[in-house]
Parts: structure tokens; C-alpha cells; sequence
């Protein structure tokens, strides 16, 4: 599935992918406005790193979003099943992948997450429940909440959303 719209193309996530997606896992770190960003080293963190480390591994998918006019990416969304001891912030249990997504701060707002997450649901992998893991004061829960997303547990200014078992029917169009 490929989709191009006035300023993205989407497609599938492929291996060599890995380095952008370390580069979006930083870039989904919510910083509240006012605060210090964190140091790039802290996605090597083990509750971090194991969002993306290892990528390719069974049951791994995803899509990439890349600017039209330069070709550069600028955003993804990526799935990835719960293993090993870091179980990741939005576990639920271990049948349930994790989403998460990213988008360059100067393409947000512009509908690519929308767009990224409507690929995703319309794929294969979005036809099963997801969750996530997301802080109260990120204006993404929004745009969880319009796929359907329900908050299944708060826990220190971070929500766990799940999706529904059956995947919103353009849910998200605004």
C-alpha cells in the first residue's frame, strides 16, 4: 500500500528503516511545553530501546511517511509485540502490540499522524487491538480518541489506550 498526498508519501516500513525509527522513537518522547528536552542517549534506556531494537524481528510493521518534494522521512508509525522483561508503557497484555508514532515537530498538525494511523488501520495489522501509551497533557490523545483509543489505565500523568477489536471505519476523518 502506498499513499501520496500534497506533501507525503506513505509505504511500508522495511528493515533498513531501523536508524530513522531510533530517531522517531526521540521524537515521541513528550517534552511539556517550558521543559528541558531529554538527552538523545535516552532512547538506549531499556524501556525505551525496546520499542525499536532488534527491528525486523517477527510481527514488526509499520508505516513511513516521507516529504514529496525532498524525499526525506518525516514521520512513522510502527507496531511491535510486548517481549522480554521490558514489557513497554503501554503493555496490556501479551497478545496486544504496541503502537508508536512520530512525526517531525514541523510537520505536526498537517494530518501525516492521521494519515499514517489510517494506513495502519487499514492494513493488516491494525484488524487486531493496540495499545499505547501516551501523557494526559499530549494533544495526540485527541487523534487516539478519534480512532477510537479508551483509556484502560491512568498511572502518573500517562494513559494506556487501548483500540477497539474492530478497527474504526474512517473513524479518524475529521
Amino acid at each position: 500500500m502506498q499513499t501520496e498526498t500534497m506533501n507525503y508519501i506513505i509505504r511500508p516500513l522495511a528493515l533498513e528503516d531501523e536508524p530513522f525509527l531510533w530517531e522517531m522513537l526521540y521524537q515521541a518522547i513528550h517534552v511539556p511545553e517550558g521543559q528541558t528536552t531529554l538527552p538523545r542517549e535516552v532512547v538506549q534506556i531499556p524501556e525505551l530501546a525496546r520499542y525499536v531494537q532488534g527491528w525486523g524481528r517477527e510481527g514488526d510493521c509499520g508505516f513511513l511517511g516521507s516529504n514529496t518534494l525532498t524525499h526525506q522521512p518525516i514521520g512513522a508509525v510502527w507496531l511491535r509485540l510486548p517481549i522480554g522483561k521490558y514489557k513497554g508503557y503501554g503493555y496490556v497484555d501479551d497478545d496486544t502490540p504496541e503502537l508508536s508514532i512520530a512525526v517531525y515537530p514541523e510537520y505536526r498538525a498537517q494530518g501525516l499522524g492521521t494519515q499514517l494511523l489510517t494506513c495502519l488501520f487499514a492494513s493488516e495489522w491494525g484488524r487486531s487491538p493496540i495499545s499505547l501509551s501516551v501523557s494526559v497533557d499530549n494533544p495526540a490523545v485527541r487523534l487516539y480518541e478519534r480512532f477510537g483509543f479508551e483509556v484502560v489505565n491512568r498511572n502518573d500523568g500517562s494513559l494506556t489506550m487501548k483500540s477497539p477489536k474492530t478497527p474504526p471505519s474512517q473513524a479518524a476523518e475529521q
